[in-house]
């Protein structure tokens, strides 16, 4: 018996699903369901012999020419199948949740970023999502949820930025961890380039130390919601929402977006510059001044005069 244990059962590369439930009785019908009733009563006598019944549910991946007792083995140790999914620095958890739904094998559970089921993983007195997922790449299996994902990214969320609050620079204008999450988001939103963040942070520290306007489009375009349709004008920036940072002092009073580890380390810890302004040259970069009147000859050079035939305002690569 021991010999036909260790030789192949399986001809071709099949995906095995154990049910929540099953047992090694019914997992073994599945895998020798078109061969003879007695590899079926073989099989089920030669895992009580080792003592290997126990088994886990999930999806598997059977490679051909497995034997049965890597079968069981593979089904004891519980080494499913694992997929990944990433959530993107700068989306919002709409985007997230949407992306989450989109990908194959993950429980749908929550029907909108208003579910009690999602706020309820939110910390206590807080009723807006937003910004409290962190971005990065999870790994999940079968019978994972969207929720599930989600808790662990709030909870990767909460670590990073609680570790990284107490470890803060402490001239930082800024008077909680929210507060820092708030502005990290509108940092992460404002460049792709790594090298930029911590000199776009310190730009919107000096003017909160200033008590000057944000004024940052990102704010803008988010309050305005499903309404702004790609074109930011004057009258977006003269509209008045809880999110135009054109109109209102200080920070909005949510983050606007999913952030990741540079953008919170680039608030925490921003450079030391005394920059008030800068503007998008174009390539995916940005012009820094010091003075409106460094910051008014910077615009006319790269959004009017000289402005780049294939302007864009983030790097290619994101």
């Amino acid at each position: 018996m021991n010999t036909w244990a260790n030789s192949p059962v399986i001809a071709a590369n099949q995906t095995l699903i154990v049910e929540r439930g099953s047992n090694l009785t019914s997992v073994s019908r599945q895998i020798f369901s078109d061969q003879s009733p007695l590899y079926f009563r073989s099989s089920i006598l030669y895992a009580r012999l080792q003592n290997q019944t126990a088994i886990q549910s999930g999806e598997y991946q059977l490679d051909a020419d497995d034997s049965w007792q890597a079968i069981l083995d593979l089904l004891e140790s519980g080494n499913t199948v694992k997929r990944q999914v990433t959530l993107v620095e700068g989306w919002t958890v709409k985007q997230a949740l949407e992306h989450l739904h989109s990908q194959e094998k993950i429980e749908r559970t929550l029907s909108s970023v208003s579910d009690e089921s999602l706020i309820a993983i939110l910390p206590e007195g807080y009723k807006h999502p937003e910004g409290w997922f962190f971005a990065d790449t999870y790994q999940y299996q079968l019978g994972d949820s969207d929720l599930d994902i989600l808790k662990r990214s709030h909870q990767k969320m909460r670590d990073v930025l609680d570790t990284g609050w107490q470890e803060r620079d402490q001239n930082i204008p800024l008077q909680s961890a929210y507060e820092a999450l708030v502005l990290a988001s509108i940092v992460e939103k404002e460049t792709g380039l790594d090298s930029e963040r911590p000199v776009i942070a310190s730009v919107f520290t000096q003017r909160l130390r200033k008590r000057m306007r944000l004024q940052t489009d990102p704010t803008v375009i988010y309050g305005l919601g499903d309404s702004y349709k790609g074109n930011i004008t004057r009258k977006h920036l003269r509209q008045k929402t809880d999110y135009n940072t054109y109109v209102i002092k200080g920070l909005p009073p949510t983050p606007i977006a999913l952030v990741g580890a540079e953008a919170i380390q680039a608030t925490l810890h921003p450079a030391a510059e005394e920059y008030l302004y800068f503007v998008a040259k174009g390539d995916g970069s940005h012009y820094f001044s010091k003075t409106l009147d460094e910051h008014n000859k910077a615009v006319r050079e790269y959004q009017l005069v000289n402005r780049a035939k294939e302007y864009r305002s983030q790097p290619l690569n994101q």
